[in-house]
C-alpha cells in the first residue's frame, strides 16, 4: 500500500522531554532510540561517534531481543507441558 501523505506530525506532551534528530527533526524519547534511528535512517550522514553509538545501541537491542525470545519460548514450552499434564490427568 502506498502512502502519498507527508511524514506525520509528532506531538510531544509538554511534561516530556524529547531529543530530536538533527537530520529530520523527528523527536525521540531517549538517546538510545535516537542512535538507532540515525544509524538506520541516516547512515551516510552520521559521524564516527554517532556510528559508534548506533553500533552499541544495536548490540544492546539485539541482546535484549534474544533474551525476550528465549523467555517467550520457555513460556510456551511450560504452557504446552502444563496443558499436556492437565489433559493427561483429566
Amino acid at each position: 500500500m502506498r502512502h502519498d501523505s507527508p511524514e506525520p506530525a509528532y506531538d510531544v506532551p509538554p511534561d516530556r522531554t524529547a531529543v530530536e534528530c538533527r537530520h529530520c527533526g523527528r523527536p525521540f524519547d531517549s538517546e538510545f532510540l535516537l542512535a538507532l534511528h540515525r544509524g538506520r535512517s541516516h547512515p551516510d550522514a552520521v559521524d564516527d561517534d554517532e556510528r559508534q553509538a548506533y553500533e552499541e545501541a544495536y548490540d544492546a537491542e539485539t541482546s535484549r531481543l534474544g533474551r525476550f525470545r528465549l523467555k517467550a519460548v520457555a513460556l510456551l514450552v511450560l504452557l504446552y507441558f502444563g496443558f499436556l499434564m492437565v489433559y493427561a490427568v483429566v
